[in-house]
């Protein structure tokens, strides 16, 4: 089985005061490579892509500034960030960074979600080049709520998704979120009914084997978040917090 190419989400960006410790994780963890951009961001940001092993382009970007708040963000595909920005915000979202147009031609805004995630609002000035991930790479994002009808809410009117529980997940319940194409890029775990479950919106890695990549990220600094569980239908993941605190999935598909 092999993991669907993301459509809608597309990449990420994690927000750092400090890139270097950022690539020192990742890099020995899951392969990834970094290379500068070679145009400056609109806000002045040092901008480093960020590349996943066998990739053909980059799937996201670390972005430094002194004493930034440590976090990822999901990039989320737009026609017209600006005009998006303006209409998320009527649906209850606050714009964080309006549309600007950085070197390279890529317009991008950040926003928050009802729920306070940040979301990067991207065009790509040539383009989504979709490919099926491989092992190290993003393969899916996840969002964790506490209102699942708020968020389900929000997220159909602004984009269009839709949610779907998944009857085979385990522990807290699951929905697979469908953003354009007919298969789900994401999942959200419904905490609804308890106030003290964290909300958060992540990447999920795509594992070879997922105790392995979790001990291996343990032994580089990181904790523990969600131990190593399989669906009813063989999926296994699990989640850690890497050292400058951001949560991130893994999983691992059925065999057979």
């Amino acid at each position: 089985m092999e993991a669907p190419p993301l459509d809608m989400v597309f990449g990420f960006e994690i927000d750092t005061s400090d890139a270097q410790a950022v690539e020192d994780f990742y890099g020995p963890w899951l392969g990834w490579t970094f290379e500068p951009e070679p145009a400056p961001s609109a806000d002045g940001t040092a901008l480093t892509r960020v590349t996943a092993p066998g990739a053909r382009a980059p799937m996201g970007q670390i972005r430094q500034r002194p004493a930034a708040a440590e976090g990822i963000s999901l990039r989320v595909e737009s026609a017209d960030v600006a005009a998006d920005a303006v209409r998320l915000q009527q649906l209850g979202a606050k714009v964080v960074t309006p549309a600007a147009q950085d070197g390279d031609g890529t317009v991008r805004a950040r926003i928050t979600d009802p729920r306070g995630n940040l979301l990067t609002l991207v065009a790509l000035a040539g383009g989504l080049s979709p490919q099926a991930p491989r092992p190290g790479a993003m393969a899916q994002f996840e969002l964790s709520t506490t209102d699942l009808e708020a968020t389900r809410a929000f997220y159909s009117a602004a984009f269009g998704w839709t949610f779907q529980y998944d009857p085979g997940s385990v522990g807290t319940p699951y929905h697979g979120i469908q953003t354009r194409g007919p298969i789900p890029t994401g999942g959200a775990y419904d905490h609804s009914g308890d106030p003290q479950a964290p909300e958060f919106a992540t990447i999920s890695v795509l594992a070879a084997d997922v105790p392995d990549t979790l001990a291996r990220a343990i032994a580089l600094g990181a904790k523990a978040d969600d131990e190593p569980r399989s669906t009813a239908y063989g999926l296994v993941f699990a989640r850690l917090i890497d050292p400058r605190g951001n949560r991130v999935g893994l999983f691992s598909l059925p065999q057979g």
